[in-house]
């Protein structure tokens, strides 16, 4: 108590202003939240003087609009705004600890010793901005603009943030970007080509649900905030059923916990599936007029037939009215589901025959086999699942899929939501992030420029080891924005070595970074409620204005200006250099938002009440129907339906390495931070914990002599991560989970051992496809 005190710390206020002990508590899980019950003191501000101001927690979560409450100009408090009906998170409250963080980089930092040493030169702006040209020009003289990489991603979803950075590279000519999303590029594609859109969310009718199942995330830490509807849910007597390694704070919550072996998602799917067809479960009203399931596959071509080669929506079916071939959008036609028994059975399959040969081997005992799954699970939830209705798979880009074959088993979830009729109505469909941008368009407050020449892509789950081996291009100069790759990208000894050789990097954070600590430049940058800026993305349903409340410390400045100081140098000021209003106009003009009106209300909702993805079964493809059949992945040589592929790094899959490494690693989210921002941040590391832990069996410890609170060490040939064992049964056996989010100075990140694989189907990452070894420390 007498060391907070000291440091200054108003934890307790935190605490009790943001309910954290009793959430906490409520949804279980959490390490060391209780021994905090009844830390309580007063405010340290008198916040009936106070100025308000509001804007938007923007990174990759679910964009709260927030309320500042500023006294003698600080920042003395945060809280959430009664326009946005869910509440904010601990972490969205602790922007008050960040804001005035006493580590915040004042001034741009020159690199003074080793990449990594923590040396640094502070330099005015002038000499910053002059160095980043004379670079920049450098760059483009001896390679090219294919030297030069951006990097940012999803600390900040701020439309004068990441989208200027890309208009600003492109004015050079072009850069080489880095591709694949570290959180969902496995949902991205597969839905996006099966449903015609992403970022759908169901979160308006959670509550209406009678069956819920928590497949492969955990909502009750990374939905937080609307967590309250699945209980209400629940409440009204809804089943909820968690698919984890891990008995989560969802699990918890749930009337059964499915545990079962990392990346065999797909082979319970298919299970399931087989259930639903031999029981006829399926409802074949649904599918025949809103899927492909009908459509016929040409066996000699392996591809969809369709009526005119140059129409690519006239896929033709079995009409089961004339028994002949025809479009599938015809009058008056019934697709049959299958052709076998019939004469054309010779020359053609429909995508229902191929969905059922495939699941055919998987039968209940098989799945277990595979799985872990018991057989009278596998069942159980196939019943379940196809008769209670309305049923919602939650998927919200979990862990499930960032595996080798994480596109199969996100598509999984849309055949059973499809084949079931779960789909396009209240209560059910497939709960995936969601925003504004899904059903509105937005505009670009700096159109950006069409690049000039072919640069390829950076992968961004093998970041470390392409800059490495020069794929596809060798980097000469890195800019890094909101981000961290040395915490977040895959195999982080090799990222470490990747930014030792890129002759210079710039990273614009407003804190010491990870990755900040390896760059050779560092600009300082302004968090929210220190500059003005607007919200309207794929993560809130809501138009939101990002007032200015505080001055930044030192010589801080938003990504917008440091921008436009570039462009001035570079010739290319004009299109930058604008007042910050005109800039927020040209992103809500398609909108149909004024910018005097978002000035009056802050945060608008432009999207229906209640948003039903998919409505009454219509979806965004070409046809209007799911299409299951994926030409992308055709072309590249794979099937182009649901399947299941054993991950190659996993213990069956690669038996002579798990002798070696016998431990499914799976990365596991915690509610100290979002990725790895608020990492640094007191009042989270007090409330949560503040050094990282692995949870582990306690059949798998005590064979090593790891007991609960031990410090351990994971290791694999990629590299080793030091935590704290947490010693439980909570967790499958031969299964541990690591927690992301840690930074260097807290002892490094845990993907210092995850796996770099490229997800084969459409290049996201595969962390929690990861073998590793464990042993106590000492």
């Amino acid at each position: 108590m007498e060391n907070e005190k000291k440091k200054g710390i108003s934890r307790r206020t935190f605490l009790k202003t943001t309910g954290a002990v009793a959430t906490t508590a409520a949804i279980g899980g959490g390490i060391g939240l209780t021994t905090l019950a009844g830390d309580v003191e007063a405010a340290p501000a008198d916040i009936s003087k106070a100025e308000i101001f509001t804007s938007s927690c923007t990174m990759e979560c679910l964009h709260h609009n927030l309320k500042a409450y500023v006294v003698d100009g600080k920042l003395v408090k945060v809280e959430s705004c009664e326009a946005d009906e869910t509440v904010a998170c601990l972490r969205g409250l602790a922007r008050t600890q960040w804001v005035n963080h006493p580590e915040r980089i004042k001034m741009p930092m020159l690199r003074d010793g080793e990449k990594g040493s923590n040396r640094w030169q502070e330099i005015s702006w002038d000499e910053a901005l002059d160095l980043i040209v004379e670079k920049i020009k450098e760059t483009q003289a001896e390679l090219g603009n294919q030297g030069i990489c951006l990097r940012s991603f999803s600390g900040n979803f701020g439309s004068l943030s990441n989208a200027v950075a890309a208009s600003f590279f492109n004015y050079l000519g072009g850069f080489t970007p880095v591709v694949g999303s570290l959180c969902c590029q496995a949902v991205t594609g597969s839905m996006t080509p099966i449903f015609g859109s992403r970022y759908e969310d169901t979160r308006d009718s959670i509550r209406d649900s009678r069956y819920l199942l928590a497949w492969g995330n955990n909502p009750a830490v990374t939905m937080q905030s609307y967590f309250k509807w699945y209980q209400e849910a629940q409440a009204q007597g809804a089943k909820m059923v968690t698919v984890d390694p891990r008995f989560s704070e969802t699990a918890a919550q749930s009337d059964e916990w499915v545990p079962i072996i990392p990346g065999t998602d797909t082979a319970l799917a298919l299970g399931m599936i087989k259930i639903i067809i031999e029981e006829n479960l399926y409802d074949a009203d649904f599918i025949r007029a809103h899927s492909s399931l009908p459509f016929l596959v040409a066996e000699t071509s392996g591809k969809p037939a369709l009526e005119d080669e140059e129409d690519p929506t006239s896929f033709l079916v079995l009409d089961e009215a004339s028994g002949q071939i025809t479009r599938h959008d015809g009058p008056g036609v019934v697709p049959a589901l299958t052709v076998r028994n019939t004469a054309w059975a010779s020359q053609y399959k429909t995508q229902f025959d191929i969905l059922a040969d495939e699941c055919r081997p998987w039968t209940p005992e098989e799945v277990e086999k595979e799985t872990d799954v018991p057989a009278a699970s596998t069942i159980r939830m196939a019943r379940d699942y196809a008769t209670i209705k309305p049923a919602m798979l939650i998927q919200n880009m979990g862990g499930f899929q960032r595996t080798e074959w994480g596109s199969y088993a996100a598509a999984a979830h849309m055949y059973l939501a499809v084949l079931t009729g779960n789909i396009g109505g209240r209560g059910n469909g497939i709960c995936d992030a969601g925003g504004v941008t899904t059903s509105i368009k937005v505009g670009n407050a700096i159109p950006s420029p069409k690049p000039q020449g072919e640069f390829g892509a950076v992968r961004g789950a093998r970041f470390g080891r392409d800059i490495l081996e020069d794929k596809p291009n060798k980097i000469g100069f890195l800019w890094t924005m909101t981000s961290s790759i040395m915490t977040q990208n895959p195999n982080t000894g090799a990222v470490k070595e990747a930014l030792k050789k890129i002759p210079f990097v710039v990273t614009v954070d407003s804190l010491m970074t990870s990755t900040a600590l390896y760059s050779d430049l560092v600009l300082p940058c302004t968090t929210i409620f220190e500059s003005e800026n607007v919200l309207a993305s794929s993560r809130s349903h809501y138009v939101q204005l990002m007032e200015k409340a505080v001055d930044p410390p030192g010589e801080a400045h938003d990504d917008l200006w440091i921008f436009t100081q570039l462009a001035k140098r570079l010739g290319f000021g004009d299109a930058f250099d604008k007042p910050v209003a005109e800039h927020i106009k040209a992103v809500l003009e398609p909108t149909g938002i004024t910018y005097e009106e978002l000035l009056e209300k802050k945060c608008i909702n432009p999207l229906p009440e209640v948003y039903i993805p998919f409505e009454n079964g219509i979806f965004k493809t070409p046809t209007q129907k799911a299409e299951f059949f994926v030409y992308d992945w055709h072309e590249k040589g794979f099937n182009p339906m649901l399947a299941y592929i054993r991950a190659e790094e996993s213990v069956k899959g690669n038996p002579e390495l798990a002798a070696k490494y016998p431990l499914a690693c799976v990365q596991r989210k915690t509610n100290r931070t979002i990725h790895s921002t608020f990492g640094s941040l007191q009042w989270l590391n007090q409330a949560v914990s503040d050094v990282p832990h692995v949870m582990i069996h306690p059949d798998d410890a005590g064979p090593r002599g790891i007991a609960h609170d031990d410090w351990v060490i994971l290791y694999n040939d990629r590299g080793q991560h030091r935590c704290k064992a947490n010693v439980s049964a909570h967790i499958k056996r031969g299964v541990v989970t690591a927690e992301n989010g840690w930074w260097e100075q807290q002892g490094g990140s845990s993907s210092y051992i995850t796996s770099d694989f490229v997800e084969h189907l459409s290049g996201g990452q595969s962390c929690n496809n990861t073998l590793v070894q464990v042993r106590k420390e000492g």
